[in-house]
């Protein structure tokens, strides 16, 4: 009861006054007006039981806009409670008002039935004025602006009359008034007995005490927040306080009380307790937000004069604020509780109006996918282009939906079907599983002709990706043959017959077993040479093929120069979109099988950052994989396993389709490096699609299955998987050493089966095949695989040498590590300890830095070189890097540990021209000739900055 009083202290004190005055036979009228909720009717009632236990008599009533044109209700209600009133004069003031209210009803016109009322109303005054002469009489009326006319002028009869009276009339009434209401009103307010009582809402000291009740310790934190939510209002305070208790229990809050159930409750009786208009204009404030009146007014058919009175009042008992709800909650309790049909009809009048006022395609597409209904005809556009703007501001659900309901609210046609492609790609950026269901209809679509080129393409490019290339083939056979037909007949056809080759190029080689689809004479695909030396402003509009010939450059081996140049032509010019994502990932693995590994790495740096400030999971996860294999290719184990679990983790397995290949090989080849080979053994363990093998990137997989097989021993199973790999490279006509040296690895595996005869068989087949000019990463394994199968230790040294020069040039610094300990083995064969002990460090150094945990162990300083590595001695600075200034014996460092002369230039903030000039410098002092004689202690000092 205290709270419901707080702040009401002057009022209750002006009300005792006049009931003390009214005691003494000075009749008083006091009319109390507030906002709605403030607490009008809470304090009436206090007062009245106050009245009451000081022995007044209260007769008491209230108006309802239900029976505001009952006739003489409130009247009747004060006549039934006069209990002192004789029965005779009682019955006799009945049947005089029976009278007038039967004649207006005869007539039907109320305004002839106040005439003969008035006449009869100083009769009634007269009977509740002689009560007055032995008691206090008290009449209080509830909402009097709900009361009916007749009663109205019987309160304002009795006030002319109660001034030399013990009659205290006290009356509630809202702020803003009807027209018809006004008079009375002003009448009233006239007579000079007339107190006028205001209750505002509460202040923020005021929501404080309110609070203090329940939360005393927390109440000035929460009483800020908690008036800026409720406005002040009474009603919405206490439910406030309600929510809070029933979520806090006894405990105090830490953070600002969430409105709930009761707050909710709470918002719609104040909407119900005022005029119907202002329930109306809520739901519209609540669909438009703040919106102007005249286009709240056209949604809700309400003038616009009492949109503008409505939203006063709103504002005014604490709803609204600057015309909008103060709180999200507010309005979400408006919209749940309206009638369904009536928020659609609203949300749909909204999305028209605001079609026709221009505003924004998002804005008018909410209210279109808040109708829950099909769009009509104007709306589709509208929803095309707002799904392409939520894209931009990185909503995809939003874009999702707006798609959605644009295909469902289209007819059947090429219209609908180009709605159905771009719904694909929507999806494809979170979830490339939940498009498959689209993509089938699709399929079943793009045969007669209603997807553009473009779409076709795309189509293809996602069908492959879920596995079913060999359907979307034979789908691009038979176009390809009523093509055909079609020109032989002179007829128009849908695709232009370069869409179809190009669809058939694509497909060729992402999956090459559906060549067979088509074997048969039909339309060739174009010639690269059509593009192969095109600027990137001459290229095609699609990026397919483009990017698919740039990657069949890469794997026809020797061409890695014009490789280069084809896919950063594809790089340059096309941007990241959802159609172009999967050939810019080819022309990127392009770069990587070209043996540009620091080109294929700044590329997939710059479109994962472009790409990094969009919801979109599958470009994330596609692209991440393709960074995987670059770390995996520069020998960073830990950074390629890293990278391929995040990419896998961004989208399921089943969004992978047939591209699950690339992060499980990437994954499985970087356990079985660091010596991880449960983990690597478990991933062999996980299910694969059907058909992954017969693609492209099935290869790696079937790669890194063969060598985690050959590091647990499994040689033979070892075996057939390279062998595998071969022969599948082999019959499609892409039988690079960059795409998997399976000649290489089978020697391996030959090796460990201590077959060597076979082994060389197999080396010498890669080194006829390389007999011209080749890159580093494919030379310097030969060199290396060429010296493991020699009985010749001369030879084995030569080759060797030459095998750590080449790779020191280049990447891969886990094959540098290989063949560094190789050859340190060679010289501690050849008795020259020393330089193998030299070896062999730095062997275990690019090992330990490449995680490559079973190399370590087998290149570990002290075993088998006899030289034991102490605490002491590891301490100890190398003497050599005593005659080297700081910068030197830091560039000196990085080049004995491996490094590439940029990689160390970036590492010290140098440029390349000062590492090679601080390299010779660092020749000279340590008289050495190349960088693999730097003094082996040198990998052991420890310098500020270098890791």
């Amino acid at each position: 009861m205290v709270s419901t009083f707080v702040e009401r202290e002057k009022q209750w004190e002006t009300l005792n006054d006049l009931l003390g005055s009214a005691s003494r036979g000075r009749g008083r009228v006091a009319v109390i007006s507030g906002p709605i909720a403030a607490g009008k009717t809470a304090l009436l009632e206090r007062f009245t039981e106050g009245a009451l236990s000081a022995g007044a008599l209260v007769l008491e009533a209230a108006g309802s806009r239900a029976e505001r044109y009952l006739f003489f209700g409130i009247l009747r209600r004060i006549l039934d409670g006069a209990a002192p009133l004789d029965p005779a004069v009682h019955a006799e003031a009945t049947a005089l008002l029976d009278g007038v209210a039967a004649q207006a009803m005869d007539t039907g016109d109320t305004e002839a039935a106040v005439e003969p009322g008035m006449r009869v109303l100083p009769h009634v005054c007269a009977s509740l004025l002689r009560i007055a002469r032995d008691r206090t009489v008290v009449i209080a009326v509830d909402d009097v602006h709900h009361g009916d006319e007749l009663s109205r002028a019987f309160l304002l009869c009795l006030a002319r009359r109660v001034r030399q009276s013990g009659v205290l009339i006290v009356l509630t009434e809202g702020v803003r008034l009807l027209p018809a209401q006004l008079a009375f009103h002003a009448e009233l307010r006239r007579q000079p007995h007339c107190t006028a009582i205001r209750l505002p809402l509460l202040s923020a000291e005021g929501t404080a005490r309110v609070l203090s009740g329940r939360f005393a310790g927390a109440a000035a934190r929460l009483a800020a927040d908690c008036h800026d939510t409720t406005g002040g209002n009474p009603l919405l305070v206490k439910a406030l306080l309600e929510d809070g208790t029933a979520a806090l229990g006894d405990s105090e809050p830490f953070q600002p009380l969430a409105p709930a159930e009761a707050f909710e409750r709470a918002v719609l009786d104040c909407l119900h307790r005022g005029d119907p208009d202002m329930l109306a204009v809520a739901r519209g404030i609540a669909v438009l937000g703040d919106a102007p009146a005249g286009l709240i007014a056209r949604i809700t058919d309400v003038h616009v004069r009492a949109v503008e009175l409505a939203v006063q009042d709103l504002t005014r008992c604490g709803l609204l604020h600057d015309g909008a709800f103060r709180l999200t909650a507010t309005r979400a309790a408006v919209l749940a509780a309206a009638p369904p049909g009536a928020l659609s009809a609203l949300h749909q009048r909204a999305a028209r109006l605001l079609h026709e006022e221009g505003a924004a395609a998002l804005d008018i597409a909410r209210h279109l996918l808040a109708t829950r209904k099909p769009a009509e005809e104007w709306a589709i556009p509208v929803l095309q282009e707002a799904a392409e703007y939520a894209l931009v501001e990185d909503d995809p659900q939003l874009a999702l939906r707006c798609g959605e309901l644009a295909v469902d609210s289209c007819p059947e046609g090429s219209r609908r079907t180009a709605l159905k492609s771009r719904l694909v790609s929507i999806v494809w950026r979170s979830s490339p599983g939940a498009a498959e269901g689209h993509l089938r209809q699709l399929s079943r679509e793009f045969h007669d002709g209603r997807l553009s080129d473009r779409d076709l393409l795309h189509a293809v490019s996602c069908l492959a990706w879920m596995g079913e290339a060999r359907q979307a083939a034979e789908a691009v056979r038979r176009l390809q043959t009523a093509a055909q037909q079609a020109e032989e007949a002179g007829q128009p056809f849908a695709y232009a017959p370069d869409t179809l080759a190009t669809a058939q190029s694509w497909l060729s080689l992402i999956s090459p077993p559906v060549r067979e689809a088509f074997a048969t004479d039909g339309p060739a695909r174009p010639e690269p040479a059509a593009h192969g030396t095109a600027a990137p402003y001459d290229m095609p509009e699609d990026a397919h093929l483009p990017a698919a010939e740039a990657l069949r450059t890469a794997l026809r081996g020797g061409a890695g120069d014009a490789a280069v140049a084809e896919a950063t032509r594809v790089l340059q010019r096309y941007h990241l979109s959802d159609r172009t994502l999967t050939p810019l990932v080819l022309a990127v693995l392009a770069l990587i099988y070209a043996g540009n590994l620091e080109l294929a790495l700044t590329w997939t740096d710059r479109l994962l950052a472009e790409c990094s400030g969009r919801n979109a999971p599958s470009w994330h996860a596609t692209l991440g994989v393709v960074r995987a294999e670059v770390a995996l290719r520069q020998g960073d184990l830990p950074g390629a396993a890293a990278q391929a679990r995040q990419a896998m983790s961004l989208i399921s397995t089943q969004c992978w389709g047939v591209g699950i290949a690339l992060p499980l090989a990437v994954l499985i080849e970087a356990e079985t490096q660091m010596g991880n080979l449960d983990e690597a053994m478990a991933l062999l363990e996980q299910p694969v699609p059907e058909l992954m093998p017969e693609t492209q990137l099935g290869l790696h997989y079937i790669r890194a299955r063969g060598r985690c097989h050959l590091a647990t021993g499994r040689y033979h199973a070892a075996l057939r998987d390279f062998l595998t790999c071969g022969e599948l490279m082999q019959a499609w006509d892409m039988d690079a050493a960059e795409l998997v040296p399976w000649r290489l690895d089978a020697a391996e595996a030959w090796l460990a089966i201590r077959n060597v005869t076979r082994a060389r068989e197999y080396v010498e087949q890669q080194k006829q095949r390389e007999a011209g000019p080749t890159g580093v990463r494919q030379r310097g394994p030969l060199l290396y695989a060429l010296a493991r199968t020699s009985g010749d230790l001369t030879y084995r040294l030569k080759r060797l040498t030459e095998a750590v020069e080449l790779l020191e040039q280049g990447e891969d610094r886990l094959q540098l590590a290989r063949a560094l300990g190789e050859l340190g083995s060679a010289h501690r064969s050849a008795g020259d300890y020393n330089r193998a002990r030299m070896l062999v460090r730095k062997a275990w150094h690019v090992a330990k830095s490449c995680g490559a945990q079973p190399l370590c162990q087998q290149f570990t300083p002290g075993q088998g070189d006899g030289e034991p590595v102490t605490a002491g001695r590891e301490a100890e600075p190398p003497r050599e890097a005593e005659v080297l200034s700081e910068a030197e014996a830091r560039v000196a460092l990085l080049a004995a540990r491996g490094h590439t002369n940029r990689e160390i230039a970036t590492k010290l903030y140098v440029t390349v021209s000062t590492v090679e000039q601080h390299l010779t410098r660092i020749y000279r002092k340590l008289k050495v000739k190349r960088r693999r004689d730097l003094p082996a202690r040198l990998w052991d000092l420890s310098l500020p900055g270098i890791a």
